[in-house]
């Protein structure tokens, strides 16, 4: 009987064992995924914006209403894989969740159109600014994701993340630095404006904090899945994009066609914004916010080689590299929770 007992605790400890390892590896998994495609979306998309080719360029405004319709697609896969690929299933849990609850889906209106946005005024700051410097400054979301979160949902912050955060503004404050460098940076490049690209970093920092946190508001208030609330946000982005699409790009899409200088490339750009909700909501789920941090930096150190070594549109000063060095103190600092738990403090 006693021996029954211990083979039942080995197979137990064995199977935890186990189980604790597959989520070590789906952990970092997410994590290798998620430096992928943060840095290959900010490197090609940018490469994809200077790049000089005949005919016309292809318009910011219609990828991203591309992407938004995958992530649609994406997500409305997931959800049939959760209903156990019943076709059935699927139409019921999309009528029921999406069409049968319209104030519900209505309260996504909101983000959506600040997510649409976002993504607009991502292309805009990456025709203007190197991804090094990009990257870096982008980092400004985790002061405004904070403060928010403070705000609308009364979250305390501890000293650590106080202090991170007037560390994380130093840094992207050294970063914006002008230097005699910039103009023989943009050698061979189309016109482009630094301070048209930190606006567009600016504006897009505060609403991704705002829309994050409004997001995660909904998500805390109902019991929706993830990917149900991801369509919702795609079918209003997909909207909201088509309204930017002809109000800005009517007359450009009259002459030459919704696919106007689509490529590999610009397809590749598309189907990593499409994909990149659907990692971080992977990584949300199994990495902690010291992993994240981890892959924040990994990304902003890339981005940098990559665009000295390969794009040749940077060239990095010492200024810059005590600047980023600070953004990424910033981004682990945050992301510390000490076992001691101090007094927290409320803004």
């Amino acid at each position: 009987m006693e021996d029954r007992e211990q083979e039942a605790v080995q197979q137990n400890n064995i199977l935890e064992s186990e189980s604790q390892e597959m989520y070590n590896n789906l952990k970092y998994l997410s994590l290798g995924i998620l430096v992928f495609q943060t840095t290959t979306l900010v490197l090609t998309l940018r490469y994809s914006r200077t790049l000089k080719e005949d005919g016309p360029r292809y318009l910011a405004s219609t990828a991203v209403v591309v992407a938004e319709l995958l992530k649609i697609l994406a997500c409305i896969l997931l959800v049939y894989k959760d209903s156990k690929y019943n076709l059935q299933a699927l139409k019921r849990v999309l009528h029921d969740e999406i069409l049968n609850k319209p104030m519900e889906t209505l309260k996504l209106a909101i983000p959506s159109g600040i997510y649409t946005l976002q993504n607009n005024l991502l292309y805009v700051a990456l025709s203007n600014l190197d991804a090094a410097t990009y990257q870096v400054t982008y980092q400004l979301k985790i002061l405004t994701t904070a403060l928010f979160s403070v705000s609308m949902l009364s979250k305390k912050l501890g000293v650590y993340q106080w202090l991170s955060l007037v560390i994380l503004m130093t840094g992207v404050a050294l970063v914006q630095w002008p230097s005699d460098s910039e103009a023989t940076t943009a050698k061979g490049l189309p016109s482009r404006s630094q301070f048209v690209g930190l606006l567009a970093v600016l504006i897009s920092s505060f609403s991704s904090g705002f829309a994050g946190v409004y997001f995660e508001k909904i998500l805390k208030e109902t019991k929706q899945s993830v990917w149900i609330r991801n369509i919702q946000l795609g079918f209003f982005g997909s909207i909201f994009g088509m309204m930017g699409v002809y109000i800005y790009d009517g007359e450009h899409l009259s002459k030459n066609g919704f696919f106007q200088g689509y490529n590999k490339l610009t397809w590749i750009v598309v189907v990593l914004q499409a994909l990149g909700g659907l990692v971080i909501a992977a990584v949300i789920k199994y990495a902690d916010n010291i992993l994240k941090g981890f892959a924040t930096s990994l990304s902003i150190i890339l981005s940098t080689l990559i665009s000295y070594f390969w794009l040749q549109d940077f060239v990095p000063t010492s200024v810059f590299f005590f600047g980023a060095i600070l953004v990424i103190a910033a981004t682990f600092l945050y992301g510390y929770d000490p076992k001691p738990a101090g007094n927290p403090i409320k803004a």
